[in-house]
């Protein structure tokens, strides 16, 4: 009920309402509109300004572009600055590594030039160098796969062949060039000759 107006029904904005006046009830058409602006007293009902939904929409739309354009930006940004870093990172990773070897190649040099006549300096200086590679090895965690008596493991070892020992079957018997590690990841396997058992 529309402000003492009861509504019967629509047709194109019009319908045929019937008011209630106190000898009895009057049937006429009403503009369905004017029903419409008015409230539960029969006051006329000021209508909020209206706002061009399209001009809204259009509004929202480029708000969400110049977003979607800067999200854009700053993604691309973020893919240079990260190819960047790998390369340098592929170009300087082994900086240190490097520079440690640095100190191997001087001793190796050193013993070159060295005018001695006896092998047991040239046997200690060799033997020196060998300590300070095997401990810059340490630094940077690779390790030697020691394989002899070991059980064969296709993860660690490569077989160069197979051969009868006194050892059981599938025993590392030699290695013939040693394997390594670098941060528990095998970067080399450990040659090796494996028992085939007692013949």
């Amino acid at each position: 009920m529309l402000g003492g107006i009861r509504v019967i029904g629509r047709k194109k904005k019009e319908a045929e309402v019937k008011t209630e006046v106190e000898d009895g009830v009057v049937d006429e058409p009403i503009n369905l509109d004017e029903a419409l602006e008015l409230d539960e007293n029969g006051d006329e009902v000021t209508a909020a300004p209206e706002v061009d939904p399209l001009q809204e929409a259009q509004a929202e739309v480029a708000g969400l572009n110049d977003k979607l354009l800067r999200m854009q930006a700053e993604m691309d940004n973020l893919r240079k600055r990260t190819q960047r870093e790998v390369a340098d990172a592929h170009k300087f990773g082994v900086e240190k590594f490097a520079t440690s070897l640095l100190d191997v190649v001087d001793n190796l040099e050193r013993a070159l030039e060295a005018e001695s006549g006896n092998e047991e300096a040239v046997r200690e200086g060799v033997q020196l160098t060998l300590n300070s590679w095997h401990d810059m090895m340490k630094r940077f965690e690779v390790v030697r796969i020691d394989a002899v008596g070991k059980t064969f493991d296709p993860h660690f070892h490569e077989a160069l062949t197979k051969m009868p020992s006194e050892e059981a079957d599938g025993t590392v018997i030699a290695q013939h060039v040693a394997g390594y590690t670098l941060h528990g990841r095998l970067i080399r396997p450990a040659k090796v000759l494996v028992s085939s058992g007692p013949a």
